[in-house]
């Protein structure tokens, strides 16, 4: 039976703003990339996600970012290699700390949003990231994008590199996202995203914006917990893969 891995950014509310439906999401995926504060999340809301995920059997990922509260992480920054490694490390102990509090641990680090799309190509901050993970732990997978220079450094400190596509994101031909600031970037029809996922995760394919084939490297998709109508769109996505004999399955 063909298997894949389902999963979503949590516990990316901060103070009494809530953003998603986090228990309901828990309820839908396999792996949880939790945010690790420096882009979203307050330590009680954070500690709380940790708590119900452990109880649901759900992998618990540090989701890693730019120090950007203000941006939601979504704007690049000109971080130092030094400093870039050192917030990482940072990240992803304090949600190991929360993690483990709950009777969980970090399974593996996803980074985000500017950071996952700017480590893409760029090389020395793909380099920082890499480097601080294996710091951490040579044994964490990282999740990302296939084909990108993070992978590359990531492979060279000997890590596991787990391929992601995206549910509910357009793709350029060159197999990278369409720009948030574009139309048409982030998709919001369930039904249509779900045939689109099965699409990707038996073929291995998705239709770019110019109608063009894209191969993908898929081992997990991720449905963003911040869209609108997230949970429907992540239930859409699991019912369409199940109903045609794919297993749900964390990668790791």
């Amino acid at each position: 039976m063909a298997r894949i891995d389902l999963n979503a950014d949590l516990g990316e509310g901060f103070g009494v703003w809530r953003l998603g439906d986090d228990e309901a999401m828990l309820g839908i995926v396999t792996s949880a990339n939790i945010a690790c504060g420096f882009h979203a999340g307050d330590p009680a809301a954070l500690l709380s996600v940790c708590r119900l995920a452990a109880e649901r059997g759900v992998r618990i990922g540090a989701q890693v970012s730019y120090r950007d509260l203000a941006g939601f992480g979504r704007r690049f920054i000109d971080v130092t290699y030094d400093d870039l490694l050192a917030d990482v490390v940072y990240q992803v102990g304090a949600l190991h700390g929360l993690a483990q509090a709950s009777g969980s641990v970090v399974s593996y680090v996803k980074p985000h949003g500017a950071l996952y799309n700017t480590i893409v190509d760029n090389r020395e901050q793909a380099a920082a990231v890499a480097e601080a993970v294996l710091m951490i732990d040579a044994g964490l997978p990282v999740l990302g994008l296939a084909g990108s220079v993070f992978f590359d450094e990531a492979r060279r400190r000997g890590l596991r590199t787990v391929g992601e596509a995206f549910a509910d994101r357009a793709y350029r031909p060159d197999g990278q996202l369409v720009s948030r600031r574009e139309p048409g970037a982030v998709l919001d029809d369930p039904d249509a995203i779900a045939e689109r996922v099965l699409t990707m995760v038996t073929s291995g394919t998705v239709t770019a914006v110019d109608g063009s084939t894209v191969t993908l490297n898929v081992e997990s998709v991720c449905v963003h917990g911040d869209s609108p109508g997230a949970v429907h769109v992540a239930t859409a996505v699991r019912d369409r893969l199940t109903s045609n004999g794919i297993d749900l399955q964390a990668f790791c």
